[in-house]
């Protein structure tokens, strides 16, 4: 085991290759949690419970997430259990992340303009509108949705010419960058549907 005075992502990831993953659990337990190596630390922890099946699996997924309930900080309490959420760790069961039923999915997709189909593709939606969805597998797809279109226009821009160029643009960049506005536009859609979904 690392010593005490090692990075705690260093100290974790030591124990998670040796498969000692209630150590890694415990070493994440006895640091102080921060917004950065922390967090990674803890993911390294849950990527480990994600692959353990009954017992072994919930000895480390109950102590881990009785351990982030207790954090005073808001915003990194959300990003660990959505940090979870990837790994299909469950750490929230109604704590920490607000309660929206298919109805409100749904009312919020068609206010900001997000395509609630792209949701389906992801994760397991119910029919009923009454019925409650996965509050944290819909944001990590709204983020992943508008990361996606955000690094496209990026992309797109960064091929064009300088805009202050003395020479018009060709049609084919003109094509280019109406589809930059778009993916750009489309990337801000689905960050507000991200958003919207982590309030009350």
């Amino acid at each position: 085991m690392l010593g005490v005075r090692a990075r705690v992502t260093d100290a974790v990831a030591f124990e998670a290759r040796r498969g000692e993953n209630k150590r890694a659990m415990r070493v994440v337990r006895a640091r102080r949690p921060d917004r950065l190596r922390w967090r990674s630390a803890v993911s390294v922890v849950n990527a480990g419970a994600g692959r353990l099946r009954g017992l072994d699996r919930l000895r480390i997924e109950e102590p881990v997430r009785e351990m982030v309930l207790d954090l005073d900080d808001d915003v990194l309490q959300r990003e660990v259990v959505l940090d979870a959420r990837r790994y299909d760790v469950d750490l929230d069961r109604g704590e920490v992340l607000p309660f929206h039923s298919m109805g409100d999915l749904r009312r919020y997709a068609f206010l900001v303009g997000a395509d609630i189909r792209t949701i389906m593709r992801y994760v397991e939606l119910p029919e009923d509108f009454m019925a409650p969805v996965d509050t944290a597998g819909c944001v990590l797809v709204g983020r992943a949705m508008a990361n996606h279109h955000r690094r496209r226009a990026q992309r797109l821009w960064l091929e064009l010419p300088d805009p202050d160029a003395p020479r018009q643009r060709m049609r084919h960049e003109e094509m280019m960058a109406d589809r930059a506005k778009r993916d750009a536009e489309t990337a801000r859609r689905w960050d507000a549907f991200a958003r919207r979904l982590l309030t009350p």
